[in-house]
């Protein structure tokens, strides 16, 4: 019964030792993924800030053609005007507002985009850093020795939960004299 006793304890240690295994795999599975995650959100950020300023250059040169066109439209004003073409000046002049009306709008566009793009810049440079600090423990907890599994016992490690492990020969030989020392007690009564 005892020999059953020790091969079911034995059997818990090993089972216990490879639930730790998994369970540390999985932590570094676990660990991985959320370095994949960092990254990805960080790219995601990076795209999204490239497409700002993507979209405020394109702001800016629609803003460079509306003045552009205004100063065009300003000086047909002036001719028509000067040539007593008060309706022509009129037509010219409705263009010329909503033109200038165009500008504005355009300009409070590109300050909110260089304002929402110089923000996320901030906080990406910030994240980056962040990123790679998360990513230095990562890889330092990753290659970290494991801690104990509890069937060291024949690589001389420490066994489950950091006490000195048994070797199996150790048990044999202990359950043997405990054997002999029942028997003699036996012969002796």
């Amino acid at each position: 019964m005892s020999v059953s006793l020790t091969r079911r304890i034995r059997t818990l240690l090993r089972a216990d030792a490879h639930g730790l295994v998994e369970s540390l795999e999985e932590r570094s599975l676990m660990l991985k993924q959320y370095v994949r995650e960092a990254e990805l959100e960080l790219v995601r950020k990076r795209a999204r800030a490239d497409t700002l300023a993507d979209e405020e250059k394109r702001l800016r040169d629609e803003l460079g053609r509306s003045e552009q066109d205004a100063q065009e439209i300003d000086a047909d004003v002036g001719m028509a005007l000067e040539g007593g073409e008060e309706d022509l000046a009129r037509f010219a002049l409705r263009r010329l507002l909503t033109l200038r009306a165009r500008t504005k709008v355009l300009r409070a566009e590109i300050a909110g985009r260089t304002s929402e793009r110089e923000a996320l810049e901030e906080r990406l440079r910030d994240q980056e850093v962040r990123f790679e600090a998360l990513r230095t423990q990562v890889r330092a907890e990753l290659t970290r020795p494991d801690p104990p599994s509890g069937h060291g016992a024949d690589e001389g490690e420490d066994g489950w939960l950091g006490t000195p492990a048994v070797a199996d020969e150790e048990i044999e030989i202990e359950l043997m004299r405990r054997r002999s020392e029942r028997r003699e007690a036996g012969d002796a009564s």
